[in-house]
């Protein structure tokens, strides 16, 4: 999907995952899908410059496995002068935890240039099954 270089990007984004996937994946898993990719595009909007004709591509994959589906999410804007990187955020910083958030839930995450600007990409593995012969102590 195409979404504008433009906050109201990260909400059409988000809101058309959220149809998309709902009854697919588990509603936690969803949460996490949607908070990633409202940062990924979010980052783009903010930092990167836009494809050509003022957008952003967003894409999503599902690919079944035998613990359930394998997801990716893909951002592609036009680049930026450096690439996305964690950084170290104060206590009082307004921003800089985004790509924090995207790796504490994602499985994976990464950047791949071509000629046309960049994606930056996250993946989930399956959760793995919950084993109803264990007992979880508290």
């Amino acid at each position: 999907m195409v979404v504008p270089h433009h906050p109201t990007g990260a909400r059409l984004a988000r809101h058309r995952l959220a149809d998309d996937l709902a009854g697919v994946v588990p509603p936690t898993l969803l949460a996490d899908l949607i908070a990633v990719l409202a940062e990924l595009v979010g980052n783009a909007v903010r930092h990167a410059r836009p494809l050509p004709g003022g957008v952003v591509r967003v894409a999503w994959r599902l690919r079944p496995s035998a613990d359930g589906p394998r997801i990716q999410l893909r951002v592609t804007d036009g680049g930026a002068g450096t690439g996305p990187r964690i950084r170290t955020a104060s206590p009082d910083s307004a921003d800089g935890r985004g790509l924090h958030i995207v790796a504490g839930l994602a499985t994976r995450w990464g950047v791949e240039r071509d000629g046309l600007g960049q994606r930056v990409w996250a993946e989930f593995d399956p959760a793995p099954a919950p084993r109803p012969d264990l007992v979880t102590a508290g």
